[in-house]
């Protein structure tokens, strides 16, 4: 690479990297709606292999945005963006309390086909406005917009324009805009091209007008609590392109509310009482020594164990009464008829070990077992009832049935 290549692609670096860390510096208002767009082709050139101002590139693009030194926005600033086609979008109401101190947002591009990033800081100087904030306050619900659509310059200056049209007060701001999902709300199913709604609040100087006071006359009250539509004189200056739910509007004259005081909760169980601001210890804590708490601990349980075990083993061991003592307190006559029972019951328990068992006439087979022939039946008439058995033993089986010794037939036969 000749000098010439060389200084012109140092001179494509150092610009890629200027613009990927460039700062950008804004001055919103505080009070008055802030509204930043994070645009796709501001980032495009970024990513390589930088196509020139003009290519056609569809690149997914999404965005990371979070406070310098945080993993978060601002708790005032929001984003949002639909799809990685579409531009992200930063909003919000700066507050008061942030006016003179910079916010430094860091502002980090992906590229979700090659995997490539960019970043840049965002610096909001927040300045301070003249009558903040502004005196009448209203808040409208449009049912046909979504946010991103409703901060888009060209629809946001439609809004403002047909509110002045029906207010007409010398100075009118955008305040703050919020998806109706931050406030409760559902998503909308995707038919019919719903939207999800978006709550738009305004400040002017002037008191509202008799148009915008119309939805705090009775009837209309009455028709809002009876879901529906209250009749708004005004309201065909915004049916052309904005649908608003005039039973949501809110009208506020924040210097005649009062500051809202929280009650104290009355006294009660569970509750601690206020004994002023913590007290932390000190540093310099002594060593407390446990080994004495360590022994109580384990004596009083071992001490109890022992009792309980020496008593138990008292009763068991040295209150036994024994078989000497029995027998003295048992009348002779009774231990001689205890002995003659089990007598009696070991010398029947020894001859039913020693006695050859019989088996009983209803167990026997009818017919030879080896030959079928059908055994004779024996009958009462051929024997004396007062001699025969009741039942029958094995040697009297074996004289009855006398089963052939069947031999096997070779050369071993004799």
């Amino acid at each position: 690479m000749d000098s010439l290549g060389l200084l012109v692609w140092l001179t494509a670096v150092v610009t890629i990297l200027s613009r990927s860390h460039a700062d950008r510096n804004v001055y919103p208002s505080a009070g008055v709606l802030f509204v930043h767009v994070l645009e796709r082709e501001y980032f495009k050139g970024e990513f390589p292999p930088y196509p020139k101002p003009g290519d056609a590139s569809n690149d997914p693009i999404t965005f990371n945005t979070n406070l310098m030194g945080y993993p978060d926005r601002p708790g005032w600033l929001r984003y949002i963006q639909r799809t990685p086609h579409s531009d992200g979008v930063l909003y919000g109401s700066p507050p008061w309390e942030h006016v003179g101190r910079p916010t430094v947002v860091e502002i980090t591009a992906y590229n979700r086909r090659t995997f490539e990033t960019a970043r840049h800081n965002l610096i909001i100087n927040i300045m301070s406005t003249e009558d903040f904030p502004l005196q009448y306050q209203a808040e409208f619900f449009i049912k046909n917009m979504n946010v991103e659509e409703m901060l888009a310059s060209e629809v946001l200056g439609d809004f403002l324009g047909a509110v002045k049209n029906v207010w007409q007060p010398e100075r009118l701001n955008a305040i703050n805009i919020t998806s109706a999902l931050d406030r409760g709300g559902r998503v909308p199913l995707p038919i019919n091209d719903l939207k999800e709604g978006v709550y738009v609040m305004v400040g002017a100087d002037v008191p509202f007008s008799s148009c915008l006071r119309e939805v705090e006359s009775p009837q209309n009250q009455l028709r809002c609590s009876q879901e529906m539509e209250p009749v708004i004189t005004c309201d065909k200056k915004f049916r052309a392109q904005f649908h608003i739910d005039w039973c949501k509007i809110s009208l506020v004259d924040i210097k005649r509310v009062a500051p809202v005081v929280p009650e104290r909760s009355p006294m009660g169980p569970g509750v601690l009482p206020d004994i002023g601001e913590y007290n932390p210890p000190s540093e310099s804590l002594k060593s407390r020594d446990y080994f004495a708490d360590f022994l109580i601990t384990l004596a009083v349980p071992s001490a109890v164990a022992l009792v309980l075990f020496i008593i138990l083993g008292y009763s068991m061991c040295c209150r036994r009464e024994g078989v000497e003592k029995r027998n003295m307190q048992t009348p002779d006559i009774q231990l001689v008829h205890h002995s003659s029972i089990q007598k009696s019951t070991k010398e029947l328990r020894s001859m039913s070990k020693n006695r050859e068992i019989s088996w009983p006439l209803s167990t026997l087979p009818v017919f030879h077992p080896v030959s079928g022939e059908v055994v004779p039946p024996i009958h009462p008439d051929s024997y004396e009832t007062t001699s025969m058995p009741l039942m029958q033993t094995q040697t009297n089986l074996q004289n009855q049935m006398q089963i052939p010794q069947q031999q096997p037939p070779g050369k071993w036969y004799s």
